[in-house]
């Protein structure tokens, strides 16, 4: 957990904008008519109305709420209709069979958009954005400073500044107006002075462009502005000076803390007997660490005193993308293929917000992870949950769904035990699936510099992990950790240190419809099928063969940090088929030809070696050297291009002893490609 002192983090300015019951003020606005009179969201089942979603504040007022009896069951729609029986219940669309949310991020992203003029902007969610709106501030500051202001918006004086003493008949605006204008205001003050300005003009542009009111908090840190957005709604603004965070905090439920409404917040509760933040100054920094660890307990007594590091990250789209739907009670799934069509479902939502986000904003993910939630018919492990499973991602319908299922399936099979759905004594221990849900991580950008010579040597072979070859929640190497010096790798996978004759895939990231296929040999982590038992020698095998064909590991320590230029990448699939024994023996007797050469002639013999390397090398390629647009070869480097020509026509090979530079190197593809041994 992020931690900083008071001096590194109180001169920022942050602000949380949190959008009004942002689903029913999209309904709103494509229903004009049902704006002003309550209105709620409800889910497309229509049992009993259906589940709420998202209530109007009109609606609130007539005792309508989202949770109702308890925080596991929603209220209905039924339900809200004898509470308030002139309620307007609109549906949630629906496609594939449940909730369809991309309405709803749409105008969120019309809202980002907006927000992202004024200064960093990092999207929390499809409703919720934070802001470092510290530049701006410094920069109104000096320009500008508020005391200097004559006039001031509505909008502005209507801001409630926690800390502010008001004396019986004080004018609530003309309170709000000497504060920001303060001349004896320390530089934080008038920092969040300029702040409050900043936002309540961002608030009337958000309204006026899209229709929709938005409350906002307005603080030193992310971790204050939440919680100052939230006090006063809707369609108003709430500033925690620095003097005012130990008033606000010490009578908060410790449970309303984010990151406290789980199993720390409720150890805290009985171990410590901690009910408020506040009641956590009473114990030292020490102390919090002997029960909780040096992180956590040094995060919570930071957070004690309003001291949070956390920074806004800069990011208008989202981390990840995800699909899920519920199943409660009577509905939970039972059987595989009820299972499978719903992963289906999901996958296929799943690929479609990928192929978007890779057409829309050039980004492509890596990882693939299942979550589900299930109980079993006769459950003496009560507390065991269904374990996660991650693999890499393939892209393309058909390819996530195949996946899904193997993660599904291992997945099962761990959560059962090793008696599996065997019956146990006279009864059959059966399963029960009451949540699904995939979700695509590791979104990474697509390099610049991605080209078209990738169509032409885009391998034909498609690589597919083995059927539940599967990963417990660990999430593959991003680019930017695998290869954080070279940012031209167009598959964004993660090079091998050592061996350099590891097969991958290159995507076509100009037909985003397409499969692109991410799987390397290195990414399969283990393989409970019986199909894929072999895996992992056949994949040693494979290696060991290709670093042989290829005659070059990389052991230089600074050339395997400094990464290889990206038409390397474009050879990786060069003998990505393992030799016959026929071969092997071609091979040797090539070798023991081309050594007894230096000593003596055999043109015979020379002949017959080219005859068989240049069938070798239509083979192992996968492609008709005779169909390659020629104008593609523009692409590359000069000295790279008469190389290339000269190893895909060898007939016209250029003379090896030529220097393509004064001072003696030879080309830069030369020093990844030494002549093969054959």
């Amino acid at each position: 957990m992020p931690v900083a002192r008071p001096e590194t983090s109180d001169a920022r300015v942050i602000a949380h904008v949190d959008m009004d019951c942002f689903y029913v003020q999209v309904e709103q606005r494509k229903q004009p008519e049902l704006r002003g009179l309550p209105t709620a969201v409800v889910q497309y089942n229509e049992w009993q109305g259906g589940g709420l979603i998202a209530v109007s504040y009109e609606a609130r007022k007539c005792g309508v709420k989202r949770v109702f009896d308890g925080v596991f069951r929603s209220m209905r729609g039924d339900e809200a209709k004898a509470a308030c029986p002139e309620i307007q219940l609109v549906q949630v669309p629906v496609a594939r069979g449940k909730a369809d949310l991309n309405l709803y991020r749409s105008a969120g992203s019309e809202v980002v958009s907006i927000l992202a003029q004024s200064g960093k902007c990092e999207r929390a969610s499809i409703d919720e954005v934070y802001l470092d709106l510290t530049d701006a501030a410094e920069s109104m500051l000096a320009d500008a400073p508020p005391e200097s202001l004559e006039l001031m918006d509505e909008e502005v004086l209507k801001s409630h500044i926690l800390g502010i003493r008001r004396k019986d008949g004080d004018d609530f605006e003309e309170s709000v107006r000497d504060w920001i204008c303060r001349k004896d205001a320390d530089r934080r003050d008038k920092l969040l002075s300029c702040g409050i300005i900043i936002v309540a003009e961002l608030r009337k542009q958000v309204l006026k462009e899209t229709e929709f009111t938005c409350s906002a908090g307005i603080a030193h840190n992310k971790m204050l502005a939440k919680l100052a957005s939230g006090m006063n709604k809707p369609a108003q603004q709430t500033v925690v000076p620095y003097a005012a965070v130990q008033e606000l905090l010490s009578s908060l439920p410790i449970k309303k803390m984010k990151q406290l409404g789980g199993k720390l917040g409720t150890s805290l509760q009985t171990d410590l007997g901690v009910d408020t933040v506040g009641d956590l100054l009473q114990f030292s920094e020490t102390k919090l660490q002997e029960h909780y660890g040096i992180n956590t307990g040094t995060w919570l007594w930071n957070i004690a005193r309003g001291i949070s590091g956390e920074e806004v990250q800069g990011r208008l789209l989202p981390k990840s993308h995800g699909s899920g739907k519920t199943f409660p009670g009577p509905r939970a799934l039972k059987s595989l293929s009820n299972v499978q069509h719903w992963l289906n479902q999901l996958s296929e939502e799943l690929s479609e917000r990928l192929s978007s986000d890779l057409e829309q904003n050039k980004r492509i993910a890596s990882t693939l992870t299942l979550h589900a939630s299930a109980f079993k018919s006769r459950d003496s492990d009560s507390h065991k949950k269904f374990p996660s499973k991650s693999c890499p991602l393939r892209y393309g319908v058909t390819k996530i769904q195949e996946d899904a299922f193997n993660l599904f399936q291992a997945a099962l099979r761990e959560y059962m035990g090793p008696f599996g759905s065997k019956p146990q004594g006279n009864k059959q221990e059966t399963w029960r699936i009451t949540g699904l849900s995939v979700s695509a991580s590791k979104i990474v950008d697509i390099p610049s510099g991605t080209s078209s010579i990738m169509r032409y040597f885009q391998s034909q072979s498609t690589s597919r992990p083995a059927d539940g070859c599967v990963q417990d929640h660990v999430v593959t190497p991003s680019a930017s950790e695998g290869c954080s010096e070279q940012r031209s790798t167009e598959t964004q996978a993660v090079i091998p240190e050592e061996d350099t004759g590891v097969t991958y895939t290159l995507p076509n990231f100009e037909t985003p419809d397409k499969d692109i296929d991410l799987v390397s040999e290195k990414d399969v982590v283990s393989c409970p099928s019986s199909e894929a038992a072999d895996v992992p020698a056949q994949l040693e095998s494979n290696r060991s063969t290709q670093t042989k064909r290829t005659g070059r590991k990389i052991n230089n320590p600074k050339e395997k940090n400094r990464g290889m230029p990206s038409i390397v990448d474009i050879f990786k699939n060069y003998n990505a088929t393992p030799p016959s024994k026929q071969e092997t023996q071609e091979d040797s007797t090539v070798s023991s030809s081309t050594s007894k050469r230096a000593n003596f002639s055999n043109s015979s013999h020379s002949s017959e070696v080219k005859q068989e390397s240049e069938e070798r090398r239509q083979t192992d390629w996968g492609y008709k050297i005779g169909e390659i647009d020629q104008s593609v070869f523009d692409e590359l480097p000069v000295e790279i291009q008469r190389e290339l020509r000269s190893f895909l026509h060898p007939n016209k090979r250029l003379n090896t002893n030529s220097k393509s530079k004064g001072d003696g190197s030879t080309s830069s593809i030369a020093r990844y490609f030494p002549p093969l041994n054959r």
